[in-house]
């Protein structure tokens, strides 16, 4: 038995991916984990530019800033990841946190992106 939420998280992550691959970006992990901290998804643009994303499904309309869907602790869990993984690939490029909130509708999704949300 897999939870309705479950699903719609791992649907809005799938939709997330497809987001960055239309806007030209490669997409190089998804559920990314580095200790007790885990990025939804991590996208490239060539050599520039590598993209740490917090993906937020929401079932309800009811959303606030963005800047208050992620914790303290969680951005510093995101830096942690986005730090070891910047030395596993020995990355010289530019990083930026994005989240992105997704909201089902009868046709797929609504997508909002909001770039460098955090640092």
């Amino acid at each position: 038995m897999s939870h309705p939420a479950h699903e719609l998280g791992r649907a809005g992550e799938a939709a997330a991916a497809a987001f960055y691959q239309q806007a030209g970006y490669a997409i190089v992990a998804q559920g990314y984990r580095h200790g007790r901290a885990e990025v939804d998804l991590i996208a490239r643009r060539g050599q520039e530019l590598l993209v740490f994303i917090e993906v937020k499904t929401r079932s309800g309309g009811q959303y606030g800033p963005p800047e208050t869907f992620v914790s303290a602790r969680k951005k510093e869990l995101f830096r942690l990841a986005a730090t070891h993984l910047q030395e596993e690939l020995d990355w010289r490029g530019d990083i930026r946190f994005d989240i992105l909130a997704i909201t089902p509708r009868s046709q797929g999704f609504h997508i909002e992106a909001f770039e460098d949300a955090f640092y």
